[in-house]
């Protein structure tokens, strides 16, 4: 198996369940917007008995659905996320060992095991250039998070939250456009969002972190 990374580049806003995403086409260097498509996703987000990967800023899910189906593994790069990819593999939900070899260092020998699920109805949008070239994804986002089941079989959840929000993450676009959109998101009511990721939020808002557990970053 072949892991492949990058570096990821987004801005995330809390939106309200009438919230209307407003037209970006007149963000500087945009020439246009593609019409809306829809994804199911589902990630299930994996971590060690205390939460040692939250701790250390690292994420680490299986996610099915939408364009990037695979195992994602985000780590903290300076200011940004290396974002680690490995494919999915039929038959078996198991960690793929390139990926638990990175984590090694922290996860020390402690077991990887399921700590949340997230089911999300994404409707994404493409901000383009003239030349048709994708600066920035916009996603808008209704998001079902979920916990295990405290006394249920492996495998069964209980939902936890439920929320929506807009993230827009960069292509081939400048840091400029993204604080461009940012602002045009924020003067049509969105607000910052209050969690550096989907998983922090949902964690933070179950109180299922230890106390001396970090809230997840950005992923």
């Amino acid at each position: 198996m072949n892991a492949d990374s990058m570096i990821e580049i987004e801005r995330k806003f809390a939106v309200g369940a009438d919230f209307a995403v407003p037209d970006l086409s007149g963000v500087p260097g945009v020439a246009s917007v593609t019409g809306p498509r829809t994804y199911h996703l589902t990630a299930v987000y994996w971590d060690t008995p205390g939460f040692r990967l939250a701790a250390a800023h690292i994420t680490l899910r299986r996610r099915t659905g939408g364009t990037d189906a695979g195992w994602h593994l985000k780590l903290p790069a300076g200011p940004e996320r290396r974002e680690v990819h490995a494919p999915l593999e039929a038959g078996t939900d198991t960690v793929p060992a390139e990926l638990a070899g990175l984590v090694s260092g922290v996860t020390r020998d402690l077991p990887l095991h399921p700590i949340a699920r997230l089911q999300t109805a994404r409707t994404v949008r493409h901000l383009t250039d003239s030349a048709g070239r994708v600066l920035a994804e916009v996603a808008d986002d209704q998001v079902t998070g979920s916990l295990p089941e405290p006394d249920g079989p492996a495998g069964s959840w209980q939902v936890s939250s439920t929320w929506r929000e807009v993230e827009v993450e960069l292509d081939h676009g400048t840091t400029g456009l993204l604080r461009d959109a940012g602002q045009v998101l924020l003067a049509a009511g969105a607000q910052p969002s209050p969690a550096a990721s989907k998983l922090s939020l949902l964690l933070t808002t179950a109180g299922a972190l230890p106390r001396d557990a970090a809230p997840p970053a950005a992923g």
